[in-house]
């Protein structure tokens, strides 16, 4: 009994070995999505065997982004997890947020537009609600506030076209792009997405304030409203 235990321990000791050299020696892809789940519980829980529990992770949210994005309550009520190692995943989450983020900060978010698409991306593509931003630029467009208007429809209800033009003026900016996701996967804009945008965009016409663009993201990738002549 005592050997199997052994045996066990120094199986699972030569796996964890083994993870650790390809992560270290390797590219982008040198852990599957599982392994690099099963490598951030291996950190949480150290002497149990933690690739089932990724698998299933995993297979309940759907893909990687889904394991990352999930609720926290909802990642550490999942059997075998935590909030150990429910943390474990959403310091990473949040690392990559961050990290995204610098690519669209202090400097042109025109001229960084996949930097802005990346990081919009992992923000918002795998929410199950509708988010919308406003992003407030100055005269270089750079970024002066990535302000989260609400966590619901793009809809007068949720987003006034006056006070989003009268933020602008109160933070100086001079130009802003609107930013939606839609939770269905596809980021084709709606009616009610375009005209929105055209009330947003009449009303700063009137103050001098650019709308440059009204992004939508979604599972399926992203559209700009601008590239479709909608703005």
């Amino acid at each position: 009994m005592a050997e199997d235990s052994h045996e066990q321990q120094h199986d699972g000791a030569g796996h964890r070995a083994r993870l650790r050299t390809r992560l270290l020696s390797g590219g982008d892809a040198a852990l599957a999505d599982h392994e690099l789940v099963e490598y951030l519980l291996m950190t949480a829980i150290p002497r149990r065997d933690v690739k089932p529990l990724a698998k299933t992770l995993l297979a309940r949210f759907g893909s990687l982004a889904g394991v990352f994005n999930a609720d926290p309550q909802g990642l550490a009520n999942h059997p075998g997890m935590g909030e150990t190692s429910a943390a474990a995943i959403k310091i990473v989450a949040l690392a990559t947020r961050r990290l995204a983020r610098t690519g669209v900060q202090d400097q042109p978010v025109l001229g960084s537009w996949q930097a802005l698409i990346d990081y919009l991306t992992i923000d918002m593509a795998h929410l199950n609600h509708e988010r919308v931003r406003v992003l407030y630029l100055d005269t270089r467009n750079r970024l002066i506030l990535d302000h989260l208007v609400s966590d619901g429809s793009i809809d007068e209800a949720a987003i006034h076209p006056r006070e989003v033009v009268k933020k602008a003026l109160d933070l100086g900016a001079s130009a802003l792009i609107l930013v939606h996701n839609h939770p269905s996967g596809s980021p084709e804009p709606s009616r009610a997405d375009i005209q929105i945008t055209n009330r947003i965009a009449e009303a700063g016409r009137l103050l001098g304030i650019v709308v440059h663009d009204h992004v939508i993201i979604g599972k399926e990738g992203y559209v700009s409203l601008k590239a479709k002549g909608l703005v």
